[in-house]
Parts: C-alpha cells; structure tokens; sequence
C-alpha cells in the first residue's frame, strides 16, 4: 500500500476521502477538536514515507513507526502472513526501522515544504514558525483537525534487563522525532521484539515512560507532544493492568493505547469453524495476530482501562454520619483535656507570680512582650537599607505575596487530567468503533482492517457511524 500511494500522491492521482464528510463527529483529543474519532495504527507507515496520503484517506489520526534509535533489518522474510478466511494477519516484523534520525530528517523535509508552500519560507525560522502553531494547524499533523503520533521503541540488541540503556534508546528517539509529532507512543508492546513485554513491569515502566515524558517536555516547539503508552492484550491480569495504570499515573504519561497483536491462539476461530489447511499451517507461526475475532478482547480491556485509570481521579471517600460522630467526640474530649490543662496552669503560675510594686510595673512599660525586629515590625517605620542583602521592610502588600498559593492556582493541587485511551485490535466496522468509543476510548484505530478493506475503509466506517448514531436518534 505504501509505495503505490507515496508515488499517486505525488502526481496528485492518490485515493482520498470524497463526497459527504459525515458531520458532528468532532472529540477532543489533548486539548485539539479532532474531526472524527478514527485512526491508523503504526505498521502502515514505518518510515514516515506517506503520512500526507494517509490523511488524505480520512482518518483524523495516523500513527507513524516504530522507530528505533539505531536502524535495524527487522525479522527475516517472510514475516507477514494473511488467513483470508478470517481477514486476519500474522506478523513478525520485528520492528524493523530505518533509525529515528532518517525519520526525523524525512518530517523536517515536510515541514519545510510546507512552510514554503504556504509563504513561510524554507529555512529553520520558517520551520520553527510552522511547527510553534503559526500556521494555524498542527506542527506534527499540518493538518487541521487532525494529529500525527510517532511510534518510538527499543533497538532489539539492546540489553533487556540495562533498564538505563533502554531508556536511553527510546530517550534517544524522543528527542530526535518528538518536535515533528503531536503525539510520542511508545512501544513496549511488541510481540516480535524479545524481551520487549517484560518492561510492562511496574518499576521498569515507570523508569522508562519518566524519561520520556521529560525528553518530551524539551521538544523545541511551543505546543509539547502528548505521550502515551502502547499495551499489550496479552498482559490482562489484574495485577499487571493495575500496574501498567500506575506506572501511567506515576510517571505523568497522558494516555494509553490498548492494545497491539497477541501472541495468544486459543478463541480466535468461531465456534466448530475448520479453516482451510495451508491456512491452519500458517496460524502456527510465530508473530503478533491481528483481525476481527480480537475485538471483544479489545472491547473489553478497554473498559477495564477506563476504570482503573479513573479510579485515581475520585475524589476521597467522604467520612459516615458514624465516623464523624465519632470524630467530633474525640475532638471535644481533646478540647476539654486542654482546658483542664490551661487552667492548672493559670492557678500554677498565679502561685509563682512576683508581687506587684512600682519598680516592676516601670520595668514592665519599658519593654515590649515579644522583641520584633525592625525589618518586621510593622509599626516601626522602614529605614533605608545599606546592605544589598538586607530583607526589605514589611508590609500587607509583601505579607500576601509570602502566603501559600490558593488551592485555585496552585497546579500541584488542581483536579489530574482524565488519561486519554486510543483503542485498537479488531475494529471493522462503524458500529465497532461507536463501541469501543462507549467502553471509553476517544480514537478508535485500524490496521488489518485497512489492510483488506482497501483505501475506502476509513470512509466506509465513518458513513456506518452516522447512521448507527441516526439509528440510535430515531
């Protein structure tokens, strides 16, 4: 698909979305008005080699990559393998990449072409102009209502069990590529990269995803790129979601993306169906699985995200009428404790106190209870200061201006963001996405569906959602 497209859009010849665009699809993605909830899944366009004709075909997210630091040649060949029977795939890939600097120096190309294009100009101001939002769309995108994620991931050589040279590497990509996206995903995810799953661990994907969200909060633009976090379908125990979701919150990463290919074989064939022999040969292969029968796993993992991603938003508990009860008791016992004390020592002290005589009470006007320094009396007048680092005198105005920030605007203690989730693994038709989009996802994204609908499928599926969602309205 990719080098037909590449060479028809460059003649203007490419598949594009035409007629009605359904209307009132619009989500809000990372604070952008996305015009419709579809997407790619990385896999489509590894290089960044056509994300224009991508666009063109309708989707309001493409997902490029993965990337690695280093170019590696992937799995050997053959590595893709389709049932028909099924509209399924198999794939090992693994991960196979020109290097994070060749993608990088192929978006800076279409960055500045476009901002020759529309009168920018063709240097590095012109390029640091589109990409800070000048342009009035996207600096990863260039398109309006629409964003562009790139997919960064492990060089496979990498020492799974150096959690800092792992790091590094998807650091590495970050800061190489993270300028020229609106998203940064990163894998941890791929079944065709040894070792890889295993960094879904809690303290291993936090290190990690701290890394790069901090890499990606240096990006040279003005608008930073998202960062989200690829799962796998495979890792769905309660333990390993709950810790996936900490890792997520922990580290400040903005989304999830749920989920990739399994490596699993059992439920993926309808009850009592005989596929056809070269067909049944083939779904022993190794390498991820990809097709319709993976949808309700999806659906499901989904919602599973959804709550426990939430749960860290909700609010404390509030106490029981008995608990509140019980702890006004305890806060009048405490009361009444202190006013024992304060008046036993009142009588102790009114024992002790020296007699009142003349010379005592002159002794007493001439000196004040509490000695206050001039620099904060604010009943002595202010002297100038001789000194560059004497504190300056009090007043109301600097007293308000020392105070703790309200609680308002004071960002450590504003409401977290809702952690957006991205779905995708199964999902062929509009009425899957409306689906996946209720389980509480905002972007529903295909791939092997892409793979055997052809160009139109984004179209097709949009169209399917407008009526499902007329159907729905009477």
């Amino acid at each position: 698909m990719g080098p037909s497209l590449k060479g028809l859009y460059k003649w203007g010849l490419h598949p594009r979305e035409r007629g009605n665009v359904p209307q009132n699809m619009e989500v809000e993605v990372f604070g952008h008005t996305l015009s419709n909830p579809i997407g790619t899944s990385a896999g489509i366009d590894k290089h960044a080699e056509i994300p224009d004709p991508l666009f063109a075909l309708g989707p309001s997210i493409i997902e490029i990559g993965g990337a690695t630091p280093h170019p590696q040649d992937g799995n050997p060949k053959p590595r893709v393998f389709r049932l028909p029977s099924q509209k399924a795939l198999i794939n090992r890939y693994g991960l196979n990449s020109l290097g994070a600097d060749d993608v990088a120096m192929r978006l800076r190309q279409r960055v500045r072409e476009y901002a020759y294009a529309n009168g920018f100009g063709i240097d590095e101001v012109a390029e640091q102009r589109v990409l800070d939002g000048e342009a009035g769309v996207p600096g990863g995108s260039l398109t309006r209502g629409c964003l562009m994620a790139v997919q960064v991931a492990k060089n496979k050589f990498t020492p799974d069990g150096d959690i800092e040279a792992v790091k590094a590497d998807y650091v590495y990509c970050v800061e190489a590529l993270a300028r020229y996206a609106d998203i940064i995903v990163v894998n941890v995810s791929s079944p065709n990269t040894p070792g890889l799953r295993g960094l879904q661990s809690v303290e291993p994907l936090t290190n990690i995803l701290t890394g790069v969200v901090e890499a990606a909060k240096k990006a040279k633009k003005r608008v930073k790129p998202a960062v989200m976090v690829k799962v796998s379908p495979d890792e769905d125990s309660e333990q390993q979601v709950r810790g996936i979701c900490e890792a997520v919150w922990e580290s400040e990463v903005d989304g999830v993306i749920v989920g990739n290919t399994t490596k699993r074989r059992h439920d993926l064939l309808p009850a009592d169906y005989n596929l056809p022999a070269r067909e049944a040969a083939l779904l022993l292969e190794e390498g991820g699985y990809s097709g319709p029968r993976l949808f309700e796993r999806t659906v499901a993992l989904t919602r599973r995200y959804r709550e426990l991603l939430d749960e860290a938003m909700e609010p404390t508990p509030k106490e029981s009428p008995s608990t509140k009860a019980k702890d006004e008791e305890s806060r009048e016992n405490s009361n009444q404790d202190v006013s024992t004390r304060i008046q036993k020592t009142i009588e102790r002290d009114t024992k002790n106190l020296k007699p009142d005589t003349p010379e005592a009470n002159a002794e007493s006007k001439s000196q004040p209870l509490i000695q206050i320094p001039p620099r904060n009396n604010p009943f002595s007048p202010a002297e100038p200061s001789t000194s560059p680092s004497s504190t300056p005198a009090f007043s109301a105005d600097t007293h308000i201006n020392q105070l703790p920030p309200t609680t308002a605007s004071d960002p450590s203690k504003e409401p977290p963001k809702r952690k957006v989730i991205f779905a995708t693994g199964g999902i062929c038709s509009g009425k899957q996405a409306l689906e996946v989009l209720e389980a509480g996802a905002s972007v529903a994204q295909v791939y092997t569906a892409l793979v055997y609908g052809g160009v139109g499928t984004i179209a097709r599926m949009k169209d399917e959602m407008r009526e499902e969602m007329q159907r729905r309205t009477g």
